[in-house]
């Protein structure tokens, strides 16, 4: 009975998706990024003789935390080739020229036809999934074909239907898996309630790709000239509730250069942040011309993929999505040693509650409270390298996930069949 509710699911996600893609992008881009799938699978991998890995991912959060694994993986098994999938086009589009992978796809829609069709076409050695996504037949699939499936970076919290009476096709997913590589305890002793005891707590491949992007930095020459020697505000992945809360609270910082790299950068969110910021610049602007004069004190980023460097450029980091569904990556900002500030929506992300417990992260509610915040950092030397230190170190103690998971791979010999 599971398995039919399961599948009118799909066949109103499928119908949901055709309709709305009459207006939406994503939903179109979801669409068209399927056409012809397993033909362009076959034609791609059919000469094939290498053993495969296959990576899942979801969106590009996630691609984010399995990035690590992959990287690592292509360094310790040289002759084995790479399958990167994503449900959600946020994660294909921006990622499908990663080169990190031999072949990035779309996940064909999850169905039992699908499913053998794809593991026929692909054949792999062995499957990753990263932090969930779930899909039932392609689980199931992979069971009965005994090639070895992890989950990496996975967490679990009670109010998930596997925990609850009516979890049985959600838990029957579970069975699936060789081997779950979890952030945390509270999700090991979840599992284990529902007698799921194939568990590593390996905390989160997060901390380590952040650890090596901050290791790998590079300056970015139109960031610093913008920055200069002043206090240095960088909000990212913004979003308009975001937006309006920075204008409002930074009125009284005359001296303060804020540098916004908003969420969405099409047109109509970057000329709604213009409003808000008449003075801005934008990045592209001061791309092109370098030799100009820095004439404003916002600089508006109008272009994706280098965030990750600008909290290395802040006095104070501000990340967003905590005024909307909830925060975007703070180990971003937090590997750099900056205090990181957020909105109120944050509880269901482990590493900024963690941030807040160890005195690196601050939660904001108003306006009225990140001025206050502001003012403390700018005018407290000690304040802003005592905070600052607590968020380096935070990262720092929970490094090693990659390498726990790693070595049970090794250790289990799980590529050797």
């Amino acid at each position: 009975m599971a398995v039919f509710f399961y599948n009118i699911f799909l066949l109103l996600y499928r119908t949901g998706i055709r309709i709305a893609s009459l207006w939406n992008k994503k939903a179109r881009l979801w669409l068209d990024g399927r056409k012809n799938i397993f033909n362009r699978l076959s034609a791609e991998l059919r000469t094939q003789d290498s053993k495969i890995i296959w990576f899942h991912c979801s969106s590009l959060g996630e691609f984010e935390q399995g990035r690590p694994v992959i990287e690592n993986f292509r360094k310790q098994i040289p002759n084995s080739k790479f399958l990167l999938t994503f449900f959600s086009p946020s994660g294909y589009e921006i990622r499908k020229d990663y080169k990190g992978a031999d072949w990035i796809f779309y996940l064909p829609l999850d169905s039992k036809t699908n499913a053998k069709l794809f593991f026929d076409v692909i054949n792999p050695s062995l499957v990753v999934f990263v932090k969930y996504d779930y899909w039932y037949y392609y689980l199931t699939e992979c069971k009965k074909r005994n090639i070895p499936l992890l989950m990496v970076s996975g967490i679990f919290r009670k109010d998930q239907p596997f925990f609850k009476w009516y979890g049985n096709l959600h838990r029957s997913m579970l069975n699936s898996f060789t081997n779950f590589f979890v952030q945390d305890k509270e999700s090991l002793q979840l599992l284990q309630s529902i007698k799921i005891n194939n568990v590593t707590v390996a905390g989160d491949t997060r901390f380590d790709r952040v650890s090596e992007i901050a290791e790998n930095f590079t300056p970015i020459d139109a960031i610093e000239k913008f920055c200069s020697s002043s206090p240095v505000l960088v909000s990212g992945s913004t979003w308009p509730e975001d937006e309006k809360l920075i204008k409002d609270s930074t009125v009284n910082f005359p001296d303060l250069k804020i540098i916004i790299a908003p969420h969405e950068i099409h047109t109509e969110h970057i000329d709604q942040l213009r409003s808000i910021f008449p003075n801005a610049m934008l990045h592209s602007q001061l791309k092109a011309h370098p030799s100009h004069p820095i004439t404003s004190n916002c600089l508006i980023i109008d272009n994706i993929g280098i965030l990750s460097k600008l909290y290395h450029y802040a006095t104070i980091a501000y990340v967003g999505g905590g005024f909307n569904k909830g925060i975007h990556n703070t180990l971003e900002a937090a590997v750099y040693g900056k205090p990181v500030l957020f909105g109120p929506n944050y509880k269901k992300f482990k590493e900024a509650v963690g941030l807040i417990e160890k005195g690196g992260g601050i939660c904001i509610s108003s306006s009225n409270e990140l001025s206050v915040i502001l003012q403390k950092f700018i005018n407290n030397r000690t304040e802003l390298e005592l905070s600052s230190k607590r968020s380096f170190e935070f990262v720092k103690q929970n490094k090693g996930a990659t390498e726990k998971i790693l070595h049970y791979i090794k250790a289990n010999r799980l590529l050797t069949n």
